[in-house]
């Protein structure tokens, strides 16, 4: 069963709101970047970029010190303020490509340790470490882990309901993304969307997973150093956007790699030959359709792979995955990758016009060989983490991709 719990956010005014909602730091050119720091004096930005207040490039423990003063400015000039009331927070994101309705809440730090909260990606402890020390620094959590539940008809007409209602926020951002807002804090609503969750078995993280490592580590390190802990403190819990299975994106991530690893044009092909039926393209800008099948751009050519399957064996939900089977069958034997994290030589590349983008970068000669992969679906990612196994990196690319300082959990 899945328990959530409603908290009271730190939230902009409703004034503020569109000014201070910002996307994630990498989802902006430092040209869109600076501009925003020097015209928007509302923008989330300045909060977890405090050093440009100083004309400082600042990192580390400095870092983590000022994104907390940066943030208690922004309750001291009340451009944040706190809910009085413990509350679901209802938010729906709509575009003319693209609409889901989630609810932001408090999860729970134990149910993700006795995985009632499922995990198909692997995390580095580096980065959780990192993130840990930052939230015990900064006392806050702006950015939601995104977790999905299979669609339910309880859950989702108490979300209509609340929907009739004139939302708290109503605002457009430059991207044409229009946002809405409910607050749900009767407390028989609140307590009809508990016990529906009670029904769900489980919830599967979508994105985040470094998010709720690191939640979980501050969670054990706070029990440790508190002689007082009774379970119920905030840093027992997360919070987190929930929404069903059927309003989640998952887009491919397609590779593209340097170099052959020593091998000729023809030898590379030869040994490819020994595991996938090759048919060459030529200049057809080829996407392929279905799973097991790849695309493949080499030296100005597109072409198809189709993976032999007598000559590869399925043995788990892992080895069915096509960025597993590209990573065993292409780039470990024969590009010579073995660490998909950290060799240099391949980079990855998401969303509806990356093959372009991929042909462009190959063309120019930052790359020697691009493959595209279609989309992972929902029900692998849950099969994988029922599972208990891990995909391999860069294997979804999944949306909504939600702005920070719509909401905020302090800890």
């Amino acid at each position: 069963m899945a328990t959530i719990l409603p908290f009271k956010a730190i939230r902009p005014t409703k004034d503020k709101v569109a000014h201070v909602v910002s996307k994630s730091y990498q989802g902006y050119s430092r040209r869109e970047l600076n501009a925003i720091l020097e015209y928007n004096p509302f923008s989330f930005l300045h909060i977890i970029n405090p050093g440009y207040k100083f004309s400082k490039n600042v990192k580390g423990k400095e870092r983590f010190q000022l994104v907390h003063n940066r943030y208690l400015e922004f309750l001291e000039d009340a451009v944040f303020q706190k809910d009085d009331t413990d509350c679901f927070y209802l938010y729906k994101v709509s575009s003319p490509h693209f609409k889901c309705s989630g609810l932001f809440c408090s999860t729970s730090v134990a149910e993700y340790q006795n995985d009632l909260i499922k995990k198909h990606e692997d995390t580095l402890q580096h980065r959780e470490t990192l993130f840990a020390e930052y939230l015990e620094t900064v006392q806050f959590n702006a950015e939601p882990v995104l977790m999905t539940y299979p669609d339910d008809a309880v859950i989702s007409g108490i979300l209509e309901k609340e929907q009739e209602q004139a939302p708290e926020y109503f605002f457009t951002t430059e991207d044409r993304v229009t946002h809405r807002l409910w607050l749900i804090s009767k407390k028989n609503t609140v307590a009809a969307l508990r016990d529906a969750f009670t029904g769900i078995e489980a919830l599967y993280i979508a994105d985040g997973h470094h998010r709720s490592a690191s939640s979980n580590l501050l969670a054990k390190n706070s029990k440790k150093d508190n002689p007082n802990h009774t379970g119920k403190e905030a840093y027992n819990f997360f919070m987190s956007y929930l929404i069903p299975e059927s309003q989640i994106r998952i887009f491919e991530f397609n590779r593209m790699v340097k170099g052959l690893n020593g091998l000729s044009k023809e030898e590379f092909l030869i040994r490819l030959d020994a595991i996938y039926r090759i048919e060459n393209k030529k200049d057809v800008l080829y996407k392929p359709s279905k799973k097991h099948h790849f695309s493949m751009y080499l030296d100005g050519e597109f072409y198809s792979l189709y993976l032999r399957k007598k000559v590869y064996r399925f043995s788990d939900p892992l080895s069915e995955l096509d960025t597993q089977i590209l990573f065993k069958t292409v780039l470990e034997p024969i590009l010579g990758i073995k660490d998909l994290r950290k060799d240099k030589r391949i980079q990855y590349g998401h969303g509806k016009h990356n093959i372009i983008k991929m042909k462009d970068a190959i063309d120019k000669g930052r790359f020697t060989v691009g493959f595209g992969l279609v989309p992972i679906t929902i029900q692998e990612i849950k099969a994988i983490a029922d599972a208990g196994l891990v995909m391999p990196p860069k294997s979804t690319y999944i949306e909504p991709k939600l702005r920070s300082g719509l909401a905020i959990y302090e800890l």
